[in-house]
């Protein structure tokens, strides 16, 4: 995108502005991001000319006069996005750096209202970014596949391509119809792209074999671009194109794990090979980090390999492992010979050939570009026929790989975020359907396993009826004989309940008195519950009740609803003739209930 200040009735403004853009760009290499400047500097002075008419032939940075202007073109940016748009505060903010800059150089003049606003608070909120989903593992799978695929079809194509330029010579002593001739001359360039448009007869006069040769690639082009489209078909059988590449930054992506910004960002200097795997010397950019990492080869005997049906079942060994050794030495291959002919490009691997329309301009090698609309991630995919859902961007295989990560190492975030910090694997890479579910699903199970665990743990008594005592002294109930015998003989007798060991209560520290006997005996599992008890339970009834009436309803449930619960739950299973009984003993004042004078005062607090 290009500024030209003519365009605007204020290019006073766009002329200050814009050589603000050329120069930052200039000095930060911001790449694709310099769009967002410029279109800030468009929709800002569009904006200026639409309110001040006439009179924008005189706004300046440097006039204080067109702040309400700057502040009104901020708070109207919203309206024509849609609600949550995060492009707003990006050109906002974009257009703030710029003025920012202007003021700090010393022989440029800024408006000190101007200069105050734009390093003051935004206007706008940043937005809401949606997060892109993974991959799912389906089409993760087909598409390390198809990478696999591309990538022994690309490496097959130049060996046939340049065996047969071996076979050809120079155009002028051979043919211009001959395709061996034609990649001899490529290849030795012996000949230029423009030497096809002076020299190459009409398609209608080419052999059968060329004509094939150069509709092979599926497209009928109009006669008029014929030779442009055989040019580009005989690049392409000599050297790696910018659809080739796609295939080993997904192989790169799915064996080392990182991003495609690090696993495109490296050169032949920095590939270390190793007995048993590679290292390579990674930088990331936005996080400004320079990483050394060694990647280990797999044992061939722990991944056994499978041929691909689709390829006839020649590949037995390099898929689907994950060798990054292997990746990078077919890529140092695949690209020796385009990387011979730019010297000047030595901090990536990604190289590749490409025939521009002009033929004056013709064939140009140079650093990879995987965003042309017509050679991109997308455009790859379409051509390997793998079908993703959703958003056909890179970055989603970065976390499919994060994804399978935190899976290997069972959730734990400080394994899975080694390349970055916890806070970033939070809020970006966990925040995928995949880890969604895992985590649901493991809160799921431990919710389920303390449930289970709640329901089989015993927080209350055991109660022993007429039938267990007639078999004998409570046989097979699991109590020792000492146990049995101190509850049999009215040893261990607590009051409500018997206690199976008072020295090992769950309210006091082991080896202590139990201190809550026998106000807590129908929450305690040592407390073990004889047909002799139920007179002492009745009376421990009428105690509670008395308690209902004197407390609010939520400090009883507090202080004493489990024990009212566990009561009625023993009383229930009681028969009533045994009941019955036991109030028999009240009445004839042959049963006491001993209570501390403690639980006769309750304080509502």
């Amino acid at each position: 995108m290009v500024v030209d200040p003519a365009d605007y009735r204020c290019s006073l403004l766009a002329i200050q502005l814009a050589d603000e853009w050329v120069e930052y760009v200039a000095a930060t290499g911001i790449g694709g991001h310099a769009r967002n400047y410029a279109q800030a500097i468009g929709c800002f002075c569009g904006y200026v000319d639409k309110v001040l008419s006439s009179q924008a032939q005189r706004a300046s940075l440097a006039d204080p006069g067109i702040f309400d202007t700057l502040v009104q073109w901020e708070l109207s940016l919203p309206e024509g996005y849609a609600p949550g748009s995060t492009r707003p505060g990006l050109l906002a903010s974009s257009l703030r750096v710029l003025m920012s800059r202007r003021d700090d150089h010393p022989d440029r003049v800024v408006a000190p209202s101007l200069a105050r606003l734009a390093r003051g608070p935004a206007f706008l909120g940043s937005g809401e970014k949606a997060e892109r989903d993974e991959f799912t593992r389906q089409e993760k799978r087909a598409m390390v596949r198809a990478a696999w695929k591309s990538a022994h079809a690309t490496r097959k194509r130049l060996d046939n391509g340049w065996a047969l330029a071996e076979q050809g010579r120079h155009p002028e002593h051979g043919s211009w119809t001959s395709l061996p001739d034609l990649l001899w001359g490529l290849a030795h360039e012996e000949i230029a792209a423009d030497d096809f448009r002076r020299f190459l007869p009409a398609s209608q006069e080419w052999p059968l074999e060329l004509r094939k040769f150069t509709a092979s690639s599926g497209r009928v082009s109009h006669p008029r671009f014929t030779r442009l489209q055989l040019l580009r078909r005989l690049v392409a059988s000599l050297y790696p194109t910018t659809l080739d590449l796609h295939a080993f930054r997904v192989l790169l992506m799915d064996s080392i794990g990182h991003t495609s910004e690090e696993v495109t960002g490296f050169g032949e200097a920095e590939v270390e090979f190793l007995p048993k795997g590679v290292r390579l010397t990674m930088l990331k950019n936005r996080a400004g980090r320079l990483r050394h990492r060694a990647f280990r080869d797999q044992n061939p005997s722990d991944v056994p390999g499978r041929p691909d049906d689709a390829l006839g079942g020649e590949l037995t060994v390099d898929w689907p492992r994950r060798e990054a050794s292997e990746v990078v030495r077919r890529l140092l291959d695949v690209t020796a010979r385009v990387r011979a002919k730019a010297p000047h490009v030595t901090d990536t691997l990604f190289i590749s050939a490409a025939v521009r329309p002009n033929y004056s301009v013709g064939i140009v090698i140079g650093r990879w570009n995987p965003d042309h609309p017509r050679t991109n991630f997308r455009s790859w995919l379409a051509a390997m026929e793998v079908e993703v859902k959703g958003d056909p961007h890179i970055g989603r295989l970065r976390k499919s790989v994060k994804v399978e990560k935190a899976i290997v190492t069972e959730g734990r975030i400080d394994a899975a975020a080694d390349d970055h910090t916890e806070e970033t694997f939070a809020g970006h890479y966990a925040q995928g359907t995949t880890l969604r579910i895992l985590s649901g699903r493991t809160i799921s199970t431990a919710q389920q396993h303390w449930f289970d665990k709640a329901l089989g743990r015993v927080d209350g008594p055991t109660v022993v009826g007429t039938e267990h005592i007639a078999q004998g002294p409570l046989e097979g109930t699991g109590l020792s004989a000492q146990e049995a015998e101190g509850i049999m003989s009215g040893q261990l007798d607590m009051g409500v309940s018997h206690c199976k060991n008072p020295y090992q209560s769950p309210f006091s520290r082991p080896g202590e008195l139990c201190p809550v006997a026998p106000l807590r005996c129908l929450e305690c599992r040592n407390a073990w519950i004889l047909p002799s008890n139920l007179p002492q339970l009745l009376l421990f009834e009428a105690h509670l009740m008395r308690l209902r009436t004197l407390l609010t309803p939520q400090a009883f449930t507090r202080l004493w609803g489990q024990s009212w619960v566990n009561l009625h739950a023993v009383l229930g299973d009681r028969q009533p003739e045994e009941l019955a009984q036991a109030r028999k003993h009240i009445e004839a004042s042959q049963a006491d209930l001993h209570l501390p004078l403690a639980a006769h005062t309750e304080f509502d607090a």
